[in-house]
């Protein structure tokens, strides 16, 4: 199947062939009949990936600074690298999508297949897409009319927070097609629009639906017309759909508004608010997020759990069903707006359009009405640039996301591997991964890489929480497995990977298993070890991670999904000390900032105090509450005389021993995977041993409970309720 893509480097479009998407537990998978172009947002991101980098850096200064502070904390090098790769990375298109349902998730009710349904999927052949982001189309309305619900959802969402009553007057500053749809939807509540636009076209066809439309540009003065209009009283609001860097939307909104009238901005403008009219006239001010409640939250989007309709009556699923209803009883009308219509495989051409032509407003994508759907498209995807060199070493690949295509990758693809398969969900990444770094095929059936024999290795790079299982699945197979830390975020999942690993030792076919603790092999922390190899006595070590803020509904978060971030991440620095001290955990002890306001697994602002079993300590402080600009990862170790202060993993300082200092940073990433490699193919055992595997992801487990009862844990105490259950 094809799919609509933007090269950001350059701003080129582009149709790439990927495989058949997976349908999810939660999501419709659907074969899309219509899909309608967003002249604002699109042709922003087209303008945008046009335009130099000079260019690009000055449209975005937010990211400029967060590119210097990465500068300055991580070096010149990984930077540019990352932020290159970045833009080199191809971004689906689109948000209006109509079509018919091919297949519905296990915990999918509301829709069968063959229903007629719109969504927000991108321009593609086929999409999937979660439950609370699709809505039935009603009898009679034709899939060019229902293409435009979901960007009518955007324009009704900033009605809703404006909240019109019947007979009130509203400006609405800004024509273009959101523009259009909210004067229709104002008209529909009863009230009087008056439209403001300085695009003569956009003017013309507002007049030309019976709506009172002024363009300033022609001397038509906008806060003249209102006060004579209104006897000098103002409209009672303005709802401003223009995007815009310029102050002046505001500025006349906020002139034109009647004293206690209300503003909703639901383009992107400048933000820089007049005191004076607001303060006078006491004006409400509004910013409208997208198609309403339940936008970018997860337990909404991708889990499908709905608001109660008695607490939130709009959400973002039933603007879309609004929308909808409209339509089917003929309220509102969208035929006016199409100006172009464009099949599929032209979709580049729609686009000059939409670029070059102002007054292109609905440009509709059709699509083939016979696409020939092939179940096996979401196996196998074959490619005409197949890896072929020799090697003992045949990697598959679960998970295609930014780490695995801008750390791991690049790293491998240089490795005497042959690369052969690689895996995501819906298929897009892994496509560009697979043609990117050669791999013979990409597919969205992780399975199939496990059933391939020429497949000996698997990397798994996917949500935290699902490690625990495809690592049994792939042991299970008889492959080796590197999987990204951490190993396991339940207790029941560590218990589940332990019998896997004891059956298969018994059977005497246990492959190699390796979690992603990179920074013990980076070349400082192994300089450091040399240097304190010949110890006699125990060493103190206090590490200190910048770890900066993820918003509590991240994934990262969730207790089954990502397990929270000492689980996810924290676990790196455990097993750092664990191999400088060569020595298991054998008691933590947590605590908490502000712990009474936090839950613990949430909890980003912590210290851990780590008794290790040659009596080393170590004390973790890891902290979310700190500066970008601080450098992210600080270690300082005493030992004999000796100390060592290990900054960010560019240089360290020696008192009493020797230092080392690099151009750029190294967290260990290639030496890592370049010792997995080489232990698969010269050793019997696992480059690091299970029991610390098991004993790091112990102590995670114990830095959770530590904060949930206020005591210190010993990891005895957590072996004996893991193995009790084996």
């Amino acid at each position: 199947m094809k799919q609509l893509l933007q090269d950001l480097k350059n701003g080129e479009i582009l149709l790439e062939e990927i495989p058949l998407p997976s349908c999810g537990q939660n999501e419709v998978l659907i074969k899309t009949e219509r899909s309608l172009i967003s002249p604002g947002t699109e042709r922003m991101l087209l303008e945008f990936g046009r335009s130099s980098y000079l260019q690009k850096a000055k449209q975005q200064p937010d990211k400029v600074k967060m590119v210097l502070d990465k500068i300055k904390t991580d070096g010149l090098m990984p930077t540019m690298e990352a932020v290159f790769a970045k833009l080199g990375e191809p971004m689906p298109l689109g948000y209006c999508n109509a079509g018919t349902v091919l297949e519905v998730g296990s915990g999918v009710s509301e829709f069968k297949v063959g229903d007629r349904v719109v969504s927000n999927g991108s321009h593609g052949e086929i999409v999937v897409v979660g439950k609370n982001l699709v809505a039935k189309i009603p009898d009679g309305v034709s899939f060019e009319q229902a293409s435009f619900t979901v960007i009518a959802s955007i324009a009704l969402q900033g009605i809703r927070l404006f909240a019109p009553t019947l007979g009130e007057s509203v400006v609405v500053i800004g024509l273009g097609l959101i523009g259009q749809i909210t004067m229709a939807l104002l008209r529909a509540n009863g009230c009087e629009a008056i439209g403001v636009d300085i695009d003569q076209g956009k003017v013309d066809l507002a007049r030309s639906q019976g709506f009172v439309a002024l363009n300033p540009v022609n001397g038509e003065d906008p806060i003249a017309f209102v006060s004579r209009h209104t006897n000098e009283i103002g409209v009672d609001g303005v709802i401003i759909t223009a995007a815009t860097k310029s102050n002046t939307p505001l500025e006349q909104a906020a002139e034109v508004t009647r004293k206690k009238g209300r503003i909703v901005a639901v383009g992107a403008i400048g933000m820089d608010i007049p005191r004076p009219p607001f303060y006078l006239k006491e004006i409400a001010f509004y910013i409208s997020s997208s198609y309403g409640p339940g936008r970018y939250d997860m337990t909404y989007e991708e889990k499908g759990i709905d608001y109660p309709i008695g607490y939130v009556r709009w959400t973002q699923n039933r603007n879309f069903q609004a929308i909808l209803q409209l339509l089917a009883n003929r309220s509102i009308d969208f035929g006016h707006f199409v100006t172009h219509a464009y099949p599929f495989e032209q979709a580049p051409k729609a686009y000059n359009e939409i670029l070059n032509n102002r007054d292109a407003l609905g440009v509709v994508l059709e699509y083939p009405n016979e696409i020939k759907i092939n179940m096996e498209d979401k196996i196998l995807l074959p490619l005409s640039n197949q890896n072929q060199m020799a090697s003992e070493v045949g990697i598959g690949v679960i998970g295609a996301g930014n780490f695995t295509k801008l750390v791991m990758l690049p790293i491998l693809k240089v490795f005497d591997v042959k690369l052969i398969g690689i895996s995501s969900a819906k298929g897009l990444s892994s496509g560009l991964a697979a043609k990117k770094f050669g791999f013979g095929y990409s597919t969205t059936d992780y399975k199939k890489l496990l059933e391939d024999t020429a497949i000996n290795t698997v990397f798994i790079t996917t949500r935290h929480g699902s490690h625990a299982k495809l690592t049994i699945e792939a042991l299970e197979a008889g492959k080796n497995v590197f999987v990204e830390k951490p190993l396991a975020v339940t207790m029941e999942q560590l218990a589940d990977i332990v019998k896997c690993c004891r059956r298969l030792a018994n059977e005497n076919r246990l492959p190699k298993l390796m979690v992603g603790f990179n920074r013990r092999f980076s070349i400082f922390v192994q300089d450091i070890y040399r240097q304190i190899k010949g110890r006699s006595g125990g060493i103190a070590m206090n590490m200190t991670i910048n770890a900066g803020v993820i918003p509590k509904t991240h994934w990262v978060h969730d207790p089954l999904t990502g397990g929270g971030r000492m689980i996810g991440e924290g676990c790196h620095f455990i097993d750092t000390m664990a191999f400088l001290a060569q020595s298991d955990v054998v008691s933590v002890q947590s605590i908490a900032l502000d712990s009474d306001k936090t839950l613990p697994i949430q909890n980003d602002n912590v210290i851990v105090n780590l008794v290790f079993k040659d009596g080393s300590i170590g004390t973790l402080s890891y902290l979310a509450n700190g500066n970008k600009s601080y450098p992210k990862e600080q270690m300082s170790l005493f030992c004999e005389g000796k100390v060592f202060e290990l900054d960010n993993y560019k240089k360290v300082n020696g008192y009493g021993a020797n230092g080392i200092k690099k151009w750029s940073q190294n967290k260990g990433h290639k030496e890592e995977m370049m010792s997995f490699v080489e232990n698969i193919k010269s050793s019997k055992h696992n480059l690091i041993s299970l029991e610390s595997l098991i004993n790091t992801t112990l102590a995670t487990f114990a830095h959770v409970r530590s904060l949930e009862e206020n005591r210190v844990v010993r990891i005895e105490e957590m072996e004996k309720e893991l193995f009790s259950t084996l």
